[in-house]
């Protein structure tokens, strides 16, 4: 089959989740077509497995300004900018909205095998840019189909790729074997069959970012509760307790992502959660009572859970991109432009600012990746970040460069300063291990002012996942 030219061709978007669905309106807005694809069987399907998550974003933070101007005629009402939804409250309210006024350029249960040039894998050189992008479609009927594009934005995300429990990076012994005791998402608890699972339960908390906070929040929430007595949070870092530990508190610009650190500590203080800290995970053994006990890197074994949360962040699924010439940072998996600004090894306050094509671009010329997937494995994305992204990539693919490098956004600080690398440094000096990592040990924090004295001393990495 001969490929038509390229300029008559769609736009590829992959995904229809807040950057995707955001970036179609921005190329409509452009006068090109979309074609949005979408492996789940709705508009925002991923964002609606977390529904029962509240956004530390207000509303007037998560809708795109040209998806908007596109809601606006048909009689759609925007929800009350200062307020903060839940992630099925944006779902319902905004994103499936969208996609209906998108209508057939968003297909649904249309999952992206594979990109790559036609007739050009990813070795040939001769005329290579010259030729349209081909698409390789898997439907949920299992019919497949090649689709041509002449530009591609993958906005997939990286929910269906969470990172284990394992501090190499790598699951922990025994990790796939205990499945039916670990998740890897904040739990629902207003669920009557998940509730029942975790009350009365101790239940280990793996990793140190937002999402955290809010497991541990939830936990101590319930263990307050009539049906949730004897409930206890084990909470596990693999660094030590610092003023940055909880995020950035009052100091962070937005209030509800500050809040979510103070919930923590205060599940902490209150007792209802304890902190193991200088914990890597090794394996996860069963004992004979069908309970779990993780075994750290360095031998030492925690008293046993019966249940185990695993948050330590997530990593981009790039084996359909495979045929790309992709330049990407070897450490994050992120365009090698953008990576600097959102490497947790050297972010500060202030340094991630607002970023579109240039920092987006690839050797292969017309490919990009967008929202949470631009991150790679880095931490601390924020919707308004996305939809700066596609804005700018939109007018990239149009040719309109003047508009493409104008910033039109201005990101709120996270109130916490410093990198990972640094934390651990300082964090080994103080527990007088030199070069090492300080012991595992269990910590119990009681003296609020305490921590608020640290708060002003020691830089922080509230922002980065654990």
């Amino acid at each position: 089959m001969n490929a038509p030219a390229t300029t008559e061709l769609p736009v590829v978007v992959i995904g229809a989740g807040p950057a995707g669905l955001a970036a179609a309106a921005h190329l409509i807005h452009q006068g090109i077509e979309p074609l949005v694809l979408e492996a789940g069987p709705t508009a925002g399907a991923a964002v609606r497995e977390w529904s029962h998550v509240r956004l530390f974003s207000t509303w007037g933070e998560v809708v795109d300004p040209a998806a908007e101007k596109l809601l606006a005629p048909t009689g759609w009402t925007r929800p009350v900018p200062a307020t903060y939804p839940s992630g099925g409250d944006w779902a319902e309210q905004y994103l499936q909205p969208l996609a209906d006024v998108l209508g057939d350029r968003v297909r649904t249960g249309a999952t992206v095998t594979g990109v790559s040039r036609a007739g050009r894998d990813r070795i040939v050189d001769a005329d290579r840019e010259a030729q349209p992008f081909v698409v390789h479609v898997t439907h949920a009927d299992g019919r497949e189909e090649r689709v041509f594009a002449r530009a591609v934005i993958d906005a997939s995300g990286t929910w269906a790729t969470p990172s284990p429990a394992g501090g190499s990076g790598l699951a922990a012994l025994g990790e796939k074997a205990a499945a039916d005791r670990i998740t890897y998402r904040v739990p629902d608890l207003k669920d009557p069959a998940v509730r029942a699972r975790y009350a009365g339960k101790r239940t280990a908390v793996i990793g140190s970012g937002a999402s955290a906070f809010t497991a541990l929040a939830y936990l101590a929430d319930l263990a307050k509760s009539d049906d949730g007595a004897e409930t206890k949070g084990v909470w596990i870092l693999r660094r030590g307790i610092s003023g940055s530990t909880f995020g950035g508190g009052e100091a962070d610009q937005l209030p509800a992502r500050g809040a979510l650190g103070l919930a923590a500590k205060a599940a902490v203080d209150e007792g209802y959660a304890d902190a193991v800290t200088g914990f890597r995970t090794e394996a996860i053994a069963r004992a004979d009572d069908g309970s779990l006990v993780l075994v750290g890197e360095d031998g030492r074994r925690l008293d046993a859970v019966d249940e185990v949360i695993v948050l330590t962040g997530f990593r981009p699924d790039l084996s359909f991109l495979e045929e790309l010439r992709l330049g990407l940072d070897e450490r994050l998996q992120a365009p090698v432009e953008l990576a600097p600004l959102i490497d947790p090894n050297q972010h500060s306050c202030g340094t991630v600012y607002p970023h579109g094509h240039r920092e987006l671009s690839h050797p292969e010329q017309g490919i990009y990746l967008v929202g949470m997937k631009s991150y790679g494995r880095a931490p601390t994305f924020l919707a308004m970040t996305g939809y700066e992204q596609v804005r700018s990539v939109a007018a990239a693919i149009a040719g309109d460069l003047e508009s493409a490098d104008r910033v039109e956004l201005a990101l709120p600080e996270t109130g916490v300063c410093g990198g990972a690398g640094l934390f651990d440094a300082l964090e080994s000096d103080q527990s007088g291990g030199g070069c090492c990592a300080p012991a595992p040990q269990l910590v119990q924090l009681r003296t609020p002012a305490a921590v608020g004295a640290a708060d002003e001393e020691a830089p922080a990495g509230g922002c980065c996942g654990s």
